[in-house]
């Protein structure tokens, strides 16, 4: 988050010179300061993890990225650069956060601790899965002290009102309800009117929905075609994005996650309206091969290119990106 009394000149030098982590490797993996992008994360989570556990968070389709180059603006400065966005009462510091994922002991010994400390040192905020391996009150002090809200994600199932207020009553500030493959509005409604915190609705793919979902007074929405293990093969939903962001007619925010690697990416997806992007794979590439330090290294690098990226189109703000900065081809180039 950033501090108060933060200049913008101040910010600008924070995310294009970070400061450096302690981070190391894991037994035979590269150094972490040795690697270039996110990519590079992959294949050193491939080398300490079983086949099956690393199938599961292994790469996906990344075509429709092809689809789009961009159009830079030479001789503007940007010295002013501030690429926070508000976002459910908060302030983030950057348009990147960690999105939810169950059972990250799979990954690393300290789970959802590595993750949130990791995370937290890049001033970037996590969304924690209810299905977790550490318990989310001993997660929220992690937050607090780091000055992270503490945004839980729940499932839309039987269970959905009585996972809410638990959460809440745990500390939550901000929950993600993820209704699975089939929408239950009337479940969703049941959780809207048990909980007073913002509600985000993840796992929008049609404007339809994303209409319904404003008029039950959710607070955001997250365009996502993930439904659990092994289900999210698709390509980024770059499309869906832009129809659901319409539908909107900015009512509420709209994020957006799924085979989101390098700032180019995410870079794109804000153009197309995004408040924000939702990483998870990479960042458990991350914290499988270097546990926190891997998490805060990887953050910052992306945090570091986007706002190069910024820097290129002569953008100082994400508000000050339009369309014109974006050219959309027909096909995969």
């Amino acid at each position: 988050m950033p501090k108060p009394g933060l200049t913008r000149r101040e910010m600008a030098r924070a995310i294009v010179s970070p400061s450096q982590t302690s981070a190391s490797s894991s037994g035979t993996n590269t150094p972490v300061d040795e690697l270039v992008n996110s990519l590079e994360f992959a294949e050193q989570a491939r080398r300490v993890l079983p086949e099956d556990v690393f199938s599961s968070i292994a790469g996906s389709d990344r075509s429709i990225f092809d689809r789009y180059t961009f159009r830079p603006r030479m001789n503007v400065s940007t010295l002013d650069m501030n690429l926070s966005v508000s976002l459910l009462g908060q302030e983030l510091f950057t348009p990147l956060a960690v999105g939810p994922v169950s059972r990250q002991q799979r990954f690393h010994a300290e789970g959802e601790r590595a993750t949130l400390t990791g995370a937290s040192a890049a001033d970037t905020v996590t969304i924690i899965s209810h299905d977790t391996t550490v318990p989310l009150s001993d997660l929220g002090p992690i937050a607090r002290e780091a000055s992270q809200p503490l945004w839980v994600a729940i499932d839309a199932d039987d269970r959905g009102p009585e996972r809410a207020r638990s959460a809440v009553d745990t500390g939550a500030d901000a929950l993600f309800v993820n209704p699975g493959r089939a929408i239950d509005w009337s479940l969703l409604r049941a959780i809207r009117s048990s909980v007073d915190v913002p509600l985000v609705l993840k796992g929008v793919t049609a404007a339809p929905d994303a209409r319904r979902a404003v008029d039950l007074r959710y607070d955001g929405l997250v365009v996502s075609t993930y439904s659990g293990a092994g289900q999210a093969t698709r390509t980024a939903p770059l499309e869906e994005l832009q129809s659901v962001v319409a539908a909107t007619e900015n009512q509420v925010p709209v994020l957006v996650d799924g085979s989101f690697r390098r700032a180019t990416d995410v870079l794109v997806a804000l153009i197309l309206g995004a408040r924000a992007v939702l990483l998870a794979r990479p960042v458990m590439w991350a914290v499988a091969a270097y546990g926190a330090d891997g998490v805060t290294t990887l953050l910052r690098m992306l945090q570091k290119d986007l706002a190069r990226c910024f820097a290129m189109l002569g953008a100082s703000t994400p508000e000050a990106l339009t369309r014109n900065h974006l050219k959309i081809h027909s096909r995969e180039r």
